[in-house]
């Protein structure tokens, strides 16, 4: 069984910044590609950032800039650092992470629970 944790978030002023991390744990054989999802209210889930297992990055334009992803393999951990938030950042952010347990014969997308981030004008 996997599991994704999240931590960070929370509320803050325009213009400030957060972080958010992301540590997965289980039977965990393989981690591929991980990133960051938001869902705001009445909208639908849409992806912010991901991060290959070699460390190549994409990102949202909304974002570009402003947030940066990065992992660190040994800890299956992977973090967003969110600057120069605005208002429109506002959203649940969820971890996202496609993973090879031990046990199965091919990768599967595991998510964390989420995590609020409120963005104040």
């Amino acid at each position: 069984q996997v599991q994704l944790v999240e931590s960070g978030g929370g509320l803050v002023q325009a213009g400030g910044s957060l972080g958010l991390s992301c540590a997965a744990s289980g039977n965990i054989f393989r981690i591929n590609n991980m990133g960051w999802y938001r869902q705001a209210p009445g909208k639908q889930r849409e992806l912010v950032a991901a991060i290959t297992s070699g460390g190549s990055t994409n990102y949202a334009d909304s974002v570009k800039g402003r947030f940066t992803i990065s992992r660190d393999n040994a800890k299956k951990t992977v973090y967003l650092q969110m600057n120069s938030l605005k208002p429109e950042d506002t959203a649940v952010y969820y971890c996202n992470a496609n993973i090879l347990t031990i046990v199965a014969r091919y990768p599967t997308e595991h998510w964390g629970q989420g995590t609020q981030v409120t963005v104040s004008s």
